[in-house]
């Protein structure tokens, strides 16, 4: 997959602008809050619908204009699609060669990337919250059905959440209806437990490997971690520890007014051997381990498919010393778009440098060296 153009109207600090890519590496460069990083958040829009800022859509509107418009033309086995967000103070439509697409889940999966950012620390150190996050959004990428799904699981949610408040306000004693959407939501969880532990499963194969080509040391995995006690992933298995959850915790959901248990509240970890890197890894060893575990990805997109990511790199090789800076450059200098973003070319190889396209970023202004 190849984004071979790229064009913006009135996004961030941008007024309209028009980019070309190489189908290998392309790194902006510039001086901080230039819209460097704005480069990325519009390529990432463009797959995903929103920003990976975690801010309302309007605030992508340029200040003082109407819309927002982000256009791309991507490459993906042999044709050419144009994708298009375009995005008012009111709403939002995507469209696909000129089409409009109706529901975000049939848009999302046409632009597969992959993004970096020096944020990713929080993958490790944050809330539970951010890693369901990210499975999410990658999953997504993979499977239209995925979206779907969970959308439909979190409104059950919602109204097993509701119900469950009026049985503990109006003491009702009948839960017949109760039942009915515990079984429609376990039908979901099943569906998302098994895609979760699939995916993770996937980047377990790889995972590894690379931190050890990159760091040396043995012994990176990810454990996935639910609270419905499942260790088979067996659609039975599944529907019988969840139903075995309910029923045993029916009086503390009433009390509490909420569904306590499901892949709502699943979480992942990272590891080396039995060491928990949240609580005994280096910042250095977080921030590696984060990147190995979305590199991971890259042959899964590839298996699942049929086709490479884009590789989004915000500013976060100033983060890394040159040894392993150089061996991470290694494993992306393939056959896959990458875009890099950096504040000038020092520590970068002389062959990385001379194969990729560079831009000159500043005051919202792109020129092309």
């Amino acid at each position: 997959m190849i984004l071979k153009k790229l064009s913006l109207i009135n996004f961030r600090n941008y007024q309209k602008i028009s980019i070309s890519f190489n189908n290998t590496v392309n790194i902006f460069i510039g001086n901080n809050a230039q819209g460097k990083t704005n480069i990325l958040e519009s390529i990432y829009v463009l797959a995903l619908t929103k920003s990976h800022r975690n801010v309302n859509d309007v605030h992508l509107i340029k200040y003082n204009g109407e819309y927002t418009k982000i256009e791309g033309k991507i490459k993906k086995n042999n044709l050419i699609d144009t994708l298009e967000i375009k995005i008012t103070k009111t709403e939002k439509k995507v469209f696909k060669n000129k089409n409009n697409v109706k529901r975000i889940s049939d848009y999302i999966s046409n632009l597969n990337v992959i993004l970096f950012t020096p944020d990713d620390l929080e993958i490790i150190k944050g809330s539970p919250s951010i890693r369901r996050n990210l499975l999410n959004i990658e999953i997504s990428q993979i499977s239209n059905q995925y979206i779907t799904i969970l959308n439909e699981y979190n409104k059950l949610l919602k109204n097993r959440n509701e119900y469950l408040k009026l049985l503990y306000v109006n003491h009702f004693s009948d839960k017949k209806y109760l039942d009915i959407i515990t079984d429609q939501l376990i039908e979901k969880a099943i569906y998302i437990y098994k895609k979760r532990k699939n995916f993770i499963d996937d980047i377990n194969k790889n995972i590894s490997n690379i931190y050890r080509f990159i760091t040396g040391i043995d012994g990176l995995y990810i454990r996935y971690i639910n609270n419905c006690d499942i260790d088979i992933f067996d659609e039975n298995k599944i529907r019988e520890q969840m139903l075995k959850k309910y029923k045993n915790n029916y009086k503390k959901e009433i009390l509490n007014g909420m569904t306590l248990y499901g892949p709502h509240r699943d979480d992942f970890e990272f590891l080396i051997g039995d060491e928990n890197l949240k609580l005994f890894g280096s910042q250095g060893q977080q921030r590696l381990s984060i990147i190995c575990f979305k590199l991971s990805e890259i042959d899964i997109f590839k298996e699942k498919n049929n086709t490479s990511p884009i590789l989004l790199f915000d500013d976060i090789f100033s983060e890394i010393d040159k040894i392993k800076k150089n061996k991470l450059i290694k494993l992306i200098n393939k056959d896959i778009q990458t875009i890099i973003t950096a504040t000038d070319l020092r520590g970068m190889s002389k062959n990385l440098i001379e194969k990729s396209s560079i831009f000159k970023v500043a005051s919202g202004k792109i020129e092309r060296r």
